[in-house]
């Protein structure tokens, strides 16, 4: 759950910058004997960086090597997405509309549309966020009854508003939870979830007891029967129409079956959840093509959702290491349609370093390459500019979501932030370690083919580093969040 707390931490009143700096003395030693049982246990590519809170190199393995970042590119995109909106903006979804309500028959009287910014919290029913039925019950509350016509969808940022499978991602991962569909239209991080339970008798069809996005149920074909006893043999399966079936069994006595799957055309779940939160709202839509009515002129809004900050919702993508929530930060960060080649652009601009190359905002494919030093030059730099307040803050504390196994062998949380990266053949961690000598920087990576050894050891050296660690402080300087854009990008705030 995002949790407004997760950004009003105490704050220590030292800042990184006033911290003594270290010496390659100071921890060569360690590092010597940890890299002499590291190289041997875990071979393959390794890419290693030990700096200060200023970024001057303590201790490295091939530093400039560009590799595979796996999900630590996350922490690159949050960088970049805050310097352009500012660790207070919000993503809103609206109904806008230019008309009016006839007052005898609650009809809306003109073009209306549904407008989606791509906020990865809308519709999630376990997890704190927005809803459609927010927007429904306020369009109830201005006296509207019925609505006509198809769902328009639009977005306030250039291009369609659709939601599909990055080109970049490999296959493979296509249809995986973690890799939905991206875009403005998100419900649910495009995932669904449905409930199914026994029907009323034996060989009556199952039905569906509970699903999310609330609606999606619709969008499910039931071909499963009830059958005695207790028996349970369901199975979800994916139509081509972006609808589902499910088949198989189910005892008329036996437990409900949760399936989780992909949504494979958002465009579809978000019209089902829109009829069902008009329908709980009062309000009747009528999906005729075409209504006599002047175009979508002077248009105003009607109804208006939005999501928790960009600095919550930001330590929760990092927390959780959330592919689509990393991409949804790419597309407000970037002003036009490359906004991967945006982001090696500013961090190129932060570092003053060529060894980055990126053509996502999660990590997830395969094509990115970064050099270890990039990161902890940029994880040294970023503080330091008008939108990095407090920067260490927006990844998760160890002993926290991909941190969780990390939480032993350390004085307690937070004496680490950082990011960990994971795809086939690769493990990489990077962030901040605190130290009573000053903050390091750290970034470990590897690209190889013994992942477990190579993971263990990272934990490793970040324990033996911070034995005795105390909470990595933040920089709390006068500098505000969310200043200007850095050249070349236009800040959007859209509140």
């Amino acid at each position: 759950m995002i949790r407004r707390a997760v950004l009003t931490l105490t704050i220590l009143t030292a800042a990184l910058a006033k911290l003594p700096a270290q010496s390659a003395a100071s921890v060569a030693p360690v590092l010597d004997a940890w890299w002499a049982r590291t190289s041997h246990r875990s071979p393959g590519k390794w890419g290693i960086v030990v700096a200060d809170q200023n970024g001057k190199v303590l201790w490295q393995v091939n530093q400039s090597e560009p590799m595979i970042p796996a999900s630590t590119v996350k922490v690159l995109t949050t960088g970049f997405a805050r310097t352009a909106v500012g660790g207070d903006a919000r993503r809103a979804t609206r109904v806008v509309g230019s008309g009016k309500v006839d007052s005898a028959s609650g009809m809306w009287q003109g073009r209306w549309a549904l407008e989606l910014n791509g906020d990865p919290t809308l519709e999630r029913p376990d997890r704190t966020g927005p809803t459609l039925l927010q927007l429904a019950q306020q369009l109830s509350a201005i006296g509207v009854r019925q609505l006509v016509g198809p769902l328009d969808v639009i977005t306030s940022n250039p291009g369609q508003a659709r939601s599909t499978y990055p080109t970049v991602w490999a296959d493979r991962f296509k249809g995986r939870v973690y890799a939905p569909p991206i875009g403005p239209i998100t419900l649910n991080e495009n995932v669904i979830h449905v409930t199914v339970g026994p029907g009323p008798k034996v060989g009556a069809h199952t039905v569906v007891i509970g699903d999310a996005p609330t609606g999606v149920g619709a969008l499910v074909q039931m071909a499963a029967t009830t059958v005695a006893g207790r028996g349970k043999g369901l199975y979800l399966t994916s139509l081509k129409d972006g609808h589902w079936m499910v088949s198989g069994s189910i005892g008329l006595h036996g437990n409900p079956r949760r399936f989780e799957a992909v949504s494979t055309d958002p465009t579809a779940v978000l019209e089902a959840a829109w009829q069902r939160a008009c329908s709980t709202a009062g309000i009747q839509w009528t999906r005729a093509s075409a209504i006599s009515a002047p175009g979508m002129t002077d248009r105003h809004v009607l109804a208006e959702v939005a999501s928790e900050t960009f600095d919550s919702i930001a330590h929760e993508i990092n927390t959780r290491s959330l592919n689509i929530g990393a991409e949804m930060m790419l597309l407000w960060g970037g002003t036009t349609t490359a906004p991967a080649a945006q982001l090696t652009a500013f961090v190129r601009k932060v570092t003053g370093l060529d060894g980055v190359h990126l053509v996502d905002g999660s990590g997830l494919s395969e094509e990115d390459r970064v050099a270890p030093i990039v990161f902890t030059t940029y994880l040294a730099k970023i503080p330091q500019t008008p939108a990095g307040k407090n920067f260490p803050l927006l990844l998760p504390a160890n002993g926290f979501g991909t941190l969780k196994r990390l939480g032993s062998g350390l004085p307690g949380p937070g004496v680490v932030r950082a990011k960990t990266g994971t795809l086939t053949d690769v493990v990489t961690l990077v962030g901040y370690l605190g130290r009573e000598d000053g903050t390091l920087i750290i970034a470990a990576m590897y690209n190889g083919g013994s992942q477990g050894a190579a993971r263990q050891a990272q934990w490793e050296l970040f324990r033996k580093l911070g034995a005795n660690g105390i909470t990595v402080p933040t920089d709390i300087g006068d500098a505000v969040a969310g200043g200007p854009p850095v050249d070349g990008m236009t800040a959007h705030i859209d509140h």
